[in-house]
């Protein structure tokens, strides 16, 4: 059995997908572009896939990933192009390569995101985000299957800063918006950026007058410089020349 890491983005409208949604059309697509897929054995089987840390529901991604089980050898390259035409513009593969030792999920400990806060000062962002970092805990409260929880959101964030090019929107005419770069590394309870935006309220009572616009830009293993290596690359890194 051949096993193939992917990664995939969610854009656009498409990033109101839930992930159970996502699951099903992937599964449509491999049946259309005639992927051999493995499946597990049993009475019920199920397709060889598993999904590495998907993002929240209604947040754009470049960075998804997951790998699946073929009962037979395929050009990574030529899969990329089969599933990408076979799934709606909006889900689109980018990136596959041949697994190879380890875990996927073993080499994502953080994730990057831009946050685009529109009607937002970026001078008014600035000064929320320094007072989150001067803060030791910034505790917020999340609604869980186990209840109303309250947690720290401070000591995930590596790093958080508004962004140079705040500015307008994307896909907007030109207004005042403050952009911002944060990196929050994995830790449970998970901390995602909603959190991190209710923790900026709760600082410096920053309320946007709009829900934010969120979107991964990547996740992977958190370099000490601050950098985040792709968790594709490794496997690239031990493919033999010629790919075999």
């Amino acid at each position: 059995m051949q096993r193939i890491r992917l990664r995939y983005a969610k854009r656009g409208p498409l990033r109101f997908t839930s992930h159970r949604d996502f699951a099903r059309a992937f599964e449509r697509a491999l049946r259309r572009a005639g992927v051999p897929i493995a499946f597990s054995q049993g009475f019920t089987p199920h397709p060889k896939i598993s999904y590495a840390s998907a993002a929240p529901t209604g947040v754009g991604s470049e960075a998804e990933y997951l790998e699946i089980g073929l009962q037979a050898e395929v050009d990574p390259a030529a899969l990329v192009a089969a599933l990408d035409a076979a799934l709606s513009p909006g889900l689109d593969v980018l990136d596959a390569v041949v697994a190879g030792d380890g875990s996927l999920a073993d080499r994502i400990d953080a994730s990057r995101w831009r946050i685009e806060l529109p009607d937002v000062d970026p001078e008014v962002a600035e000064k929320a985000v320094e007072a989150f970092l001067a803060a030791d805990e910034v505790l917020v409260e999340r609604m869980t299957k186990q209840g109303r929880r309250s947690f720290d959101a401070r000591n995930a964030v590596a790093s958080f800063a508004v962004s140079k090019e705040s500015g307008a929107p994307s896909g907007a005419a030109a207004a005042r918006c403050a952009i911002i770069d944060l990196v929050v590394r994995q830790v449970t309870p998970a901390v995602r950026p909603d959190d991190v935006m209710s923790g900026l309220r709760v600082v410096a009572g920053l309320e946007p007058p709009v829900p934010p616009r969120v979107t991964r830009l990547a996740q992977g293993s958190l370099t000490s410089q601050g950098e985040i290596v792709d968790p594709l690359d490794a496997d690239r890194e031990d493919a033999p020349i010629g790919g075999r």
